[in-house]
């Protein structure tokens, strides 16, 4: 039987923050027809013949439903769903909305792996790119989430944040390796259309770091992580050994997924097929057939093998060639040869034997790897 990750979408936040241009609302007055709904789209799916490996909740903020709506909710996925002896369950959580109670329904409902978004340890900093926690609170939940027995948490940091500095976030860095979670994910500020960032860019108003700043911020946090025992795995992550996030290593090795939930994105058996995106559509066409997909796109060959390289190169060890072989039946070198030879000229890549990687280089300018193999 083969395996198959499982993200669910709670598109609810108490506050949307300046940088977020995820699929979140703050009319919580929606959150019980919603959650109604998606249970109606959890048991339209619950018939299919597939092991689950991992589960997310992502958001929005997973956690703003109460103790009563969060237990059902685990509870109907848990009915639905065939889940491996060796499942990760990830929950995200905004620490301003983390409760004991919350954590301890979390634990009884299977949750294993804590995702906690902490950003950064500066209070102005937090305040001025809309969080609704403080460090304090952020150290009060991190504690309690131990205390309540979770051995694997995530925490979130953003660099490049407006008018930081390289010494704020590398306090914020040290301050975090402090309390030693089991993996951290590093990600710099991407300024997207239709947030608050957005619109201050475009006025002028939005005073970022400079560029050659940003990437001190992320060299150092590569060095300081993997000097105190984080492997670097992917371009954004840092685990210890063995906690690598198993749910996002299925998107980084092109594996299958099925996402649930508004906007929600799925790639099954080639075909790739994202739910409606707006609260109401949602909500109205699964009352109406039971699921909510918006549209489907069958993956050509050459698009499936592109998306393979880019995703692999993500992470650190690169793209297995034997497994692009054992996927596509082709040798990556002789679909990708030229566009290989022009990247390791330019030093961008290593061509091994059995990987395909970045170098240091290739780290800083990813994208300009990636947009090589689209067919």
């Amino acid at each position: 039987m083969d395996a198959l990750a499982l993200y669910i979408h709670i598109p609810f936040c108490i506050k949307r923050c300046a940088y977020c241009d995820f699929n979140s609302y703050t009319e919580l007055e929606y959150v019980p027809s919603y959650l109604d709904s998606l249970k109606r789209e959890i048991s339209f799916y619950s018939n299919i013949e597939r092991r689950i490996s991992s589960i997310y909740i992502g958001g929005g903020t997973p956690t703003v439903l109460n103790e009563k709506e969060l237990s059902s909710l685990l509870e109907a996925i848990r009915g639905a769903f065939n889940v491996s002896t060796e499942l990760e369950f990830t929950v995200e959580a905004n620490p301003e909305t983390v409760t004991r109670e919350k954590l301890e329904v979390l634990r009884e409902g299977g949750v294993n792996r804590l995702s906690l978004g902490l950003q950064s340890f500066n209070d102005e900093l937090l305040k001025a790119i809309g969080r609704i926690h403080n460090a304090e609170g952020f150290l009060k939940k991190f504690f309690m989430a131990r205390e309540a027995g979770f051995n694997n948490i995530n925490v979130d940091l953003i660099f490049g944040l407006p008018r930081q500095r390289v010494e704020d976030f590398l306090n914020s860095l040290r301050k975090l390796l402090d309390l030693s979670p089991e993996h951290v994910s590093c990600y710099s500020l991407s300024v997207e259309e239709g947030t608050k960032f957005y619109e201050l860019k475009e006025k002028g108003l939005l005073f970022l770091p400079s560029e050659d700043e940003e990437r001190i911020m992320y060299h150092s946090a590569t060095r300081i992580l993997e000097d105190g025992g984080y492997s670097h795995y992917e371009i954004s992550n840092f685990a210890k050994p063995g906690r690598e996030c198993k749910h996002n290593l299925v998107y980084w090795t092109y594996g299958e997924y099925l996402g649930l939930g508004a906007g929600a994105h799925s790639f099954m058996d080639g075909v790739r097929f994202y739910n409606a995106y707006g609260l109401k559509d949602y909500i109205e066409k699964v009352k109406a057939k039971g699921e909510a997909v918006e549209s489907r796109e069958r993956i050509s060959e050459p698009e499936q093998q592109a998306e393979f390289v880019i995703l692999g190169l993500r992470l650190i060890k690169g793209v297995d060639k034997a497994k692009f072989y054992e996927r596509f039946k082709k040798d990556i070198d002789l679909v990708y040869g030229e566009v290989l030879e022009k990247l390791e000229k330019k030093g961008l890549i290593v061509n091994g034997k059995e990987y395909v990687k970045l170098t240091k280089k290739g780290l800083d300018l990813a994208n300009e790897v990636f947009v090589e193999f689209l067919p």
